[in-house]
């Protein structure tokens, strides 16, 4: 269903495990994209997560309709144990649940399958039911909470891999999202080359930055860099390679 997902190379995720989704986000407003912050998504568990890069893989859930919306279409051809058995290792399910936060989309099943198959984590801005069970599975989750009753009590699902809103950001199938302690951030696939080298500059910037403020250094003329800020950057830069 949709558009086939996309494996997604280890230098790439190597890159982007070093960089910060503040950092990304700073990144892609200087390119113009000011919407790539995934609204209602935080980590569902109490310790910061690692930082986890993938791809996207797209499912949709629209209102529910009663005649839609029962525990039978669990069965369906189009169902959420579809859609997860069509997950490749690695990506990172993407779940647009419209905001809704009193249906919980995924249980402790359906997560503990997930992480059976090697997927990287779920980001959605709707809630995940079973939460005790869904922690207990190891699957990273960013999410809007928790709530007992099942997805068919507020939404119907529709589909897999076609483009999504999730939090209010616009998520194609095989984009890249980055997802940390400050939430999870999508890189539109077209700009990921770019996107990853000015992000890992960025991150060894203001490395350098943190440094000058250890040693006592003003930020006036340090943040945001002066033309002497910059020198110093530049040589510093130059005695490291």
């Amino acid at each position: 269903m949709g558009i086939d997902p996309l494996p997604l190379d280890a230098d790439t995720i190597l890159a982007l495990s070093g960089v910060t989704t503040a950092t990304l986000t700073t990144v892609l407003l200087k390119k113009g994209l000011r919407n790539v912050w995934i609204r209602r998504s935080r980590p569902l568990h109490a310790a910061a997560p690692q930082r986890l890069v993938g791809r996207a893989f797209t499912l949709r859930f629209v209102p529910a309709r009663e005649d839609l919306a029962t525990p039978a279409s669990w069965g369906s051809p189009i169902s959420t144990r579809a859609a997860i058995e069509a997950m490749p290792a690695g990506c990172i399910a993407v779940v647009d649940a419209m905001g809704v936060d009193d249906a919980g989309i995924f249980g402790d099943i359906l997560c503990s399958r997930m992480k059976k198959r090697g997927v990287a984590a779920l980001v959605t801005d709707g809630v995940v039911r079973d939460v005790g069970g869904v922690m207990g599975s190891g699957l990273p989750v960013w999410c809007n909470g928790v709530a007992a009753p099942p997805s068919v009590a507020g939404l119907t699902f529709v589909g897999w891999q076609e483009p999504i809103g999730c939090g209010g950001v616009a998520v194609f199938p095989n984009d890249v999202v980055v997802a940390d302690a400050d939430g999870a951030v999508l890189i539109p696939a077209a700009l990921l080359a770019e996107v990853i080298a000015e992000s890992v500059e960025q991150e060894r910037f203001e490395g350098w930055i943190m440094a000058e403020v250890a040693a006592g250094v003003p930020l006036p003329g340090l943040y945001p860099p002066n033309e002497d800020a910059r020198a110093r950057y530049a040589a510093w830069v130059a005695r490291q390679t």
